[in-house]
Parts: C-alpha cells; sequence; structure tokens
C-alpha cells in the first residue's frame, strides 16, 4: 500500500513539473490519503500485535 502512495507522490510531482495543477493536486490528495491509512493500518497490526504476545 506504501508503493501505492509513493506512485501517486511522483505522478503528483511530474504532473506539477509539466504544469497540470489539477492532476497533481488530485494524485497528492490521494498519495495522502493512502498514506495516512498505510501508517494506521501499520499502528493497528503493532498494538494486535502486542496483545496477542501478553
Amino acid at each position: 500500500m506504501l508503493s501505492w502512495a509513493i506512485f501517486f507522490l511522483v505522478v503528483a510531482l511530474v504532473a506539477a513539473v509539466l504544469g497540470f495543477g489539477g492532476i497533481a493536486g488530485t494524485a497528492i490528495g490521494i498519495a495522502k490519503i493512502i498514506f495516512i491509512v498505510a501508517i494506521v493500518l501499520f499502528l493497528i497490526s503493532g498494538v494486535m500485535h502486542l496483545m496477542r504476545r501478553a
């Protein structure tokens, strides 16, 4: 999932360099959402792992 966030970030950077503001804004928004979801899932996974060990 983190790879998708990086992919959309790269798309946003390329679109920004080429001057496509709308596409860049949309791609960076998607990248932010996917990154946040990946971090939340990682934290939930870590907490669940610690709860199983106890």
